[in-house]
This record gives structure tokens, C-alpha cells and sequence, in this order.
């Protein structure tokens, strides 16, 4: 009797056992079917709830919506939300585009006509013959006399000489020497033939001497007052030949790739509505800004009718019309401080983002640079769409975690 009793005790344990089993195993199943479910509004997407119930928005009944394991870098969304979303996409070849990028420019003095007057002896500025930047000096105007005593001592030695050529025996020989040597001296203090004929036709020994430009130009800088002492090759002025500019402007570094020398470009001026002229390239430099990430280019534009200023502004227009590559809208491209990155079918309703490179813009296209599945469509517009529930769904960036 107490053996039955034992074994019904234990056979009533094993129920109680197995039926709190298969309680919790029911619990659970049922509580794995609530996690792999979400109820969202089908007019309201952005709205997710664990259970059943209204919308806040419009106050439609909620729908259930089975949840997907996707990987990190995906997204599934259903036919409505991407009708909602004006998401499109389509396959991308190469395609060739016209590229028309326009920069503003400043119009600055051509350095290689900048010309320096220069003392060519160590003395004193006695008078400026002109003492206003901006003033056009012409070829053999007077510019400045100085006051020199080296000077004064070459053209006594050059008149004593010539006077000596008249003595007979050695001392003429000998004057012809001197003669020639005090001469070389004078020219190389600048002085022309002229003004050495006038040292012996009127015994000329001042220490007065006039000097002339050797060129014509504006003045661009005056760099002495008068009264001023100078050392031999000190700057008195410089002149500048305004007949053509130099007019640079800074270019984005993606453009600046396919730049060359001779290039030309359009430019126009808002100082002077009705001029355009060409121009071509002359200098690129091979130094890019590290701050802006910019290239200076120059281009020497005419100044035939002198209308152009140094400091005007102009509006420079590079046009290539040959650009062959992929691209794609701007806005199909997400950019960020991490990466670069666009959005593709995987299959239907199932979008990946996939890191790019990206190079020229043009016409509200971009270029990608790095190779691009053929097979896959890319995500045409509604790329931001994406990215948004990405975000809203996940809690974090599409690219956190992967390597530039």
C-alpha cells in the first residue's frame, strides 16, 4: 500500500513538472512572437509600437508587421513606405557630361612686367620727377637726380683724361687708356652716351647727375622721398606694364585635376557688363591650400585698351565637355564626416549602403570614382528617406563601424 502510494506520488510530481514545462515553453514561444512583431500605421511609418492599438496621428487601427534579420548595413521596407518615401532606383553606366564650373577671380599686376628703377650709385635723392603711384612714366623721361661724390669723381677722372689726349709722347698714349677705363665707369653708374658727350663739350664734373627710365610702365610703388640717402642698387621705384593682367582664381581640387595648361576660359566682368574675353592657363600651382582645398590657377588676360584695373573682380567660366564616367544625382549621394556613401537594392524592398568615392560635380550630377556593382540598382532619389528610417530604426549612423 505505501509502495502505490509512493509511485503515485511521484507520477503526480512528473505532471506538475511537465505541465509547468510546457507553460513556460508556451510563454516563451508566445513572447519570441510579440519580439518578432512591431505594429506601425500604414499611413504613418515612423510610427512603431510593441503592441496593437491606435495611431496618434490619424487614430487608424495598427498593423503588425513581422520584424527581419538583416545585417548591419541594410534596411527592408515595405511597397508603401517606399511609394511614401518617392523612392526610385535604376541601373548606372558610364555616361559622358558637360562640365561648366564658374569661379571669381581678381585681376593683380603681371609680376614678369614689373620692372624696378634702381640707384646705380650710393648717394643722396635730390628731386622725384614723379611722386604718385599710379603716374605713367614714359621711356627716357627724367625719374630722379642724385647726388653722388663717387659719381662727381668718375667724371673728373673722364674729362682729365680727355684733356690729356692732346699732350704729346706717352702721356696721350696714356690718356686714351684712362679715357676708356673712366668711361666704362660712367656707364656703369648708368649714365647715357649723351650725358658723358656733355661732360667734356661743357667740363661738367657736377655731382648732380639726372637718371632716365629705360622702360615705360605705371608706377606701382615709389620707394624713396626726396632728401633720402641710398646705397648703390637700392629701389627707387617700379613700374608696371598695365597692357596685361594677371587674373587668378582658386579652384575646387576634384575640378582641378583635369586642368591643364592652355586651357581656355571665359570671363566676364561686373564692372563692365559688355566685355568678355578669353583667356587661356598659364600657371597651375602645385601647391593645393590645405585649409580651403583649393588650387590657385592664373590666366594672363589682354589689357589692350587699359579698361581693366588690377583689384577688378571677374567671373571665370572653365567649361570641358568631354568628362566621360559614372554619375549620379547629388542627392543620392549621403556624406558625412565618416564617409561617403549611397544607397542600392539588394532585392526588392531590401536596401544596403555601399561606401564611395566621389569626384566631379556637374548639372546637379556626381561623379563616383570607385567601382560600383553593375548588377545592382542604385538609389536614384529617396536616398535620404532611407537613411532617415535607417537611423529612426537602428539608433545609430549606417557607417559607424566601417573602415574609411
Amino acid at each position: 500500500m505505501k509502495k502505490l502510494k509512493k509511485i503515485g506520488f511521484l507520477v503526480l510530481v512528473f505532471a506538475l513538472v511537465l505541465g509547468c514545462n510546457s507553460k513556460n515553453k508556451e510563454a516563451h514561444e508566445k513572447n519570441e512572437s510579440q519580439k518578432s512583431v512591431y505594429y506601425t500605421c500604414s499611413m504613418h511609418p515612423q510610427i512603431r509600437e510593441d503592441k496593437p492599438g491606435k495611431c496618434p496621428i490619424c487614430h487608424m487601427d495598427l498593423i503588425p508587421v513581422k520584424k527581419e534579420k538583416m545585417v548591419s548595413n541594410e534596411i527592408s521596407l515595405t511597397d508603401q513606405q517606399i511609394k511614401l518615401g518617392n523612392i526610385t532606383t535604376g541601373f548606372i553606366g558610364e555616361s559622358q557630361n558637360s562640365l561648366e564650373e564658374s569661379y571669381t577671380g581678381v585681376l593683380t599686376i603681371n609680376q614678369e612686367k614689373l620692372k624696378s628703377v634702381s640707384s646705380r650709385a650710393m648717394g643722396r635723392i635730390e628731386k622725384l620727377y614723379f611722386k604718385t603711384e599710379g603716374d605713367y612714366i614714359q621711356k627716357n623721361q627724367a625719374v630722379y637726380q642724385l647726388y653722388s661724390e663717387p659719381i662727381a669723381i668718375a667724371k673728373r677722372d673722364y674729362l682729365t683724361a680727355f684733356k690729356q689726349l692732346a699732350m704729346p709722347g706717352d702721356f696721350g698714349k696714356n690718356a686714351q687708356n684712362m679715357l676708356e677705363a673712366a668711361k666704362q665707369k660712367l656707364v656703369f653708374f648708368g649714365l647715357s652716351n649723351a650725358q658723358i658727350e656733355v661732360i667734356k663739350k661743357n667740363n661738367d664734373v657736377s655731382p648732380y647727375t639726372t637718371f632716365y627710365s629705360s622702360y615705360s610702365g605705371t608706377v606701382s610703388e615709389i620707394a624713396v622721398a626726396e632728401g633720402s640717402y641710398v646705397m648703390e642698387g637700392a629701389t627707387i621705384l617700379r613700374l608696371t606694364d598695365l597692357s596685361s593682367l594677371w587674373l587668378e582664381t582658386q579652384v575646387n581640387v576634384n575640378y582641378a585635376k583635369r586642368l591643364h595648361l592652355g586651357q581656355t576660359a571665359n570671363i566676364a566682368f561686373a564692372d563692365l557688363p559688355n566685355l568678355n574675353l578669353k583667356a587661356n592657363i598659364s600657371f597651375i600651382n602645385p601647391e593645393i591650400n590645405p585649409d580651403s582645398r583649393l588650387l590657385l590657377i592664373r590666366m594672363e588676360v589682354p589689357n589692350t585698351n587699359m579698361l581693366l584695373k588690377p583689384g577688378m573682380q571677374a567671373n571665370v567660366q572653365l567649361t570641358q565637355s568631354t568628362l566621360k564616367g559614372i554619375f549620379i544625382p547629388v542627392d543620392a549621394v549621403i556624406r558625412d564626416e565618416k564617409a561617403t556613401f549611397i544607397w542600392v537594392e539588394k532585392r526588392h524592398g531590401v536596401f544596403e549602403n555601399v561606401m564611395v568615392e566621389t569626384g566631379l560635380e556637374t548639372n546637379g550630377m556626381i561623379e563616383i570614382t570607385s567601382a560600383l556593382d553593375a548588377n545592382k540598382k542604385v538609389v536614384l532619389t529617396g536616398a535620404y528617406a532611407i537613411n532617415s528610417e535607417y537611423i529612426f530604426r537602428t539608433g545609430k549612423d549606417p557607417m559607424e563601424g566601417m573602415k574609411m
